[in-house]
C-alpha cells in the first residue's frame, strides 16, 4: 500500500507548518509513492525554480535505495565512486544529503518517501520528520 493523495497533501501541509514555525526559508515539498511516482508536491513562493529536482531527488533517492537521504550522503562519503554510478542509474534523480524521509505506517510498511529542500539540508530533514510524525506515520532518515 502507498500513501493516497489525501494524506500526501496533509504530509505537505505539516512539513509546512513545521517549517513556518522554526522560521525556514520556503520549501519545495515532494510526496513519492512506493514506485516512485510524485502524489503531490508543492513550491512555496519564493522557492527557487530548481527546488523540485532537488525535492524529488531526494525522495527519489530514498526509495531507489531504501535509505534515507542522511544514509545516502554517508554512503556517498565512503563510495563515492558508488553513489555517482547509483545516480546515473536512476536517471540523475538522486540527492545524497538530508531532507529525503522514507515512509513508514504503523507496521513498519513502506509507504513512499518525501523530499524537501530550500534550507540547509538539516532544517529540510526537521521540518519532514516532523511533519511525518504529524500524520501518524514514522520517518526513516537512515
Amino acid at each position: 500500500m502507498s500513501i493516497d493523495l489525501d494524506a500526501a497533501r496533509g504530509l505537505i501541509a505539516e512539513v509546512r507548518a513545521a517549517a513556518h514555525a522554526r522560521g525556514l526559508k520556503p520549501l519545495t515539498v515532494v510526496v513519492l509513492d512506493t514506485g516512485g511516482h510524485v502524489v503531490a508536491a508543492e513550491r512555496e513562493d519564493g522557492s527557487s525554480n530548481g527546488r523540485f529536482a532537488i525535492a524529488h531527488g531526494k525522495a527519489h533517492g530514498a526509495i531507489a535505495m531504501g535509505l534515507g537521504s542522511r544514509a545516502l550522503m554517508g554512503r556517498a562519503e565512503q563510495q563515492p565512486y558508488f553513489i555517482t554510478a547509483v545516480t546515473s542509474a536512476v536517471g540523475g534523480a538522486l540527492v545524497p544529503v538530508p531532507g529525503g524521509v522514507l515512509l513508514r505506517d504503523t507496521e513498519g510498511n513502506l509507504v513512499g518517501a518525501v523530499g524537501v529542500t530550500g534550507d540547509t539540508s538539516d532544517n529540510d530533514e526537521a521540518a519532514a520528520v516532523e511533519g511525518v510524525e504529524a500524520i501518524g506515520l514514522t520517518a526513516q532518515t537512515e
